[in-house]
């Protein structure tokens, strides 16, 4: 009975469309903000980390993600319709999810491989930003420090800009820049932006002190990162090389012992 009647309410449904009574790109849109409670919390970092500025709406990007799991849901239920039943339903929902969580699967995959250098991106990005903030304010080093930033960082800073300028002189803008951006001690880091912001004039110098030398310690630890992922890269192509050698040295003098037994 519930099949029966989840097949009418699909055919419905698309007879609606073909005719122009539903508009299928503003049914994502107009609930975007229930298909939202769907989005990982890292999504538009990860997007945004791997395509910079070719990533005009990650919003839309998402609500593509949903369409496409729900488009291959639909047909593969329409493709099993003779053979309907709650087995094939649910299949159908597990395969709709999978091609939902695809792109995010396969973001995640990308930034574990690109972990340093994307976390190596703060800390020179926080260094030029240092410069600026000897000549200027804290909020107009930060809207002069967009232009020449990574690219993955602009979208966030173009924000946090935006908030700042609005009135909003809390913690907030940097707090929201760190949960937008979870790279190593990006928290610590805003943490003591707005700290340096809200700094008397006579004691600015001593906190900048204080904010370089933590700069300088980031730098330090992404170098000594990059050098151990080198050295293990290294021990990793050493490791493989002996035992291809060590295997084929064997299986050479498993050749020779049985040709000389075979004479």
């Amino acid at each position: 009975m519930y099949i029966e009647m989840l097949i009418i309410a699909i055919i419905v449904i698309y007879m609606f469309m073909v005719n122009g009574k539903i508009n299928k790109d503003n049914i994502f849109s107009n609930n975007s903000k229930l298909c939202n409670l769907l989005k990982e919390k890292d999504y538009d970092f990860l997007l945004i980390a791997k395509y910079g500025d070719r990533v005009y709406d990650p919003n839309e990007v998402f609500m593509k993600r949903i369409r496409n799991g729900l488009i291959v849901a639909a047909a593969l239920i329409f493709l099993f319709l003779s053979q309907m039943s709650y087995l094939t339903v649910i299949a159908a929902i597990v395969v709709g999810y999978l091609v939902y969580k695809q792109q995010y699967t396969s973001l995640r995959s990308w930034y574990k491989k690109h972990l340093n250098y994307i976390d190596s991106l703060l800390p020179y990005y926080l260094k030029s930003l240092e410069v600026l903030v000897h000549h200027y304010t804290v909020p107009v080093a930060l809207a002069k420090s967009i232009d020449d930033a990574p690219e993955v960082f602009k979208p966030g800073l173009k924000r946090l800009v935006e908030k700042i300028e609005a009135g909003d002189s809390s913690i907030d803008p940097y707090m929201d820049f760190a949960k937008e951006y979870p790279v190593r001690d990006s928290m610590r880091m805003m943490r003591l932006l707005y700290r340096l912001g809200l700094g008397e004039q006579e004691k600015k110098h001593q906190q900048l002190v204080s904010f370089s030398k933590s700069v300088s310690s980031l730098q330090a630890k992404s170098r000594e990162m990059k050098y151990q992922a080198r050295l293990n890269t290294m021990e990793r192509k050493t490791m493989i090389m002996m035992c291809v050698t060590g295997f084929g040295s064997l299986g050479l003098l498993l050749i020779s012992i049985f040709m000389i037994m075979s004479l």
